[in-house]
């Protein structure tokens, strides 16, 4: 079992009942899911460049992704409706724990000019989205074997009501936000 979840059933839920004044266990917040979604535009051109995303987001979370295909055509864009355009992956339990834990620890220390992550990209009912500029940022990726930078966007999905108590849960769990 990681550390996080262990965290979160004493630890965490303690201080969210003290701040709060919860007066039920079942009323503390709680991380339902982490989506990350990767979106390669450059995938219309060349099928490849999706694989090797897919790869890349299939190591850095451990769990199969799923490509995503476009809604609407769009001609501007020179894109057709059902056509691969991205991929993405939903973390829920143990995964999504240690994603967390990797991503707090490791990854984020490792971002050029770092001061913290974004207090205000919360979007009003508890929920938290981190846009990551690059995937060399994870220890399992290999330098030598990325084929082009790409960036990426992880989800934090709570049970919180208010973005108070998303923003509280999330700085529990070690998410360092800028003062």
């Amino acid at each position: 079992m990681s550390r996080l979840k262990d965290m979160y059933s004493t630890e965490i839920k303690d201080a969210m009942m003290k701040k709060f004044g919860y007066k039920n266990v079942m009323q503390i917040p709680k991380l339902e899911k982490i989506v990350i979604n990767m979106g390669v535009g450059e995938a219309r051109e060349n099928a490849k460049v999706l694989d090797s995303a897919v790869k890349d987001l299939e190591t850095i979370t451990g769990q199969k992704a799923v490509i995503t295909r476009a809604k609407k055509s769009v001609a501007n864009f020179k894109l057709r409706e059902g056509m691969p355009i991205g991929c993405k992956v939903t973390l829920r339990g143990e995964k999504m724990y240690e994603f967390t834990d990797r991503l707090v620890n490791l990854a984020l220390p490792r971002v050029r000019d770092f001061r913290g992550v974004n207090p205000d990209a919360f979007d009003g009912r508890g929920n938290y989205a981190l846009g990551i500029k690059e995937q060399l940022i994870f220890p399992e990726i290999e330098y030598d074997k990325v084929d082009k930078v790409r960036g990426m966007d992880v989800i934090f999905v709570t049970t919180a009501e208010t973005d108070e108590e998303a923003r509280e849960l999330l700085t529990l769990f070690g998410m360092p936000f800028k003062k």
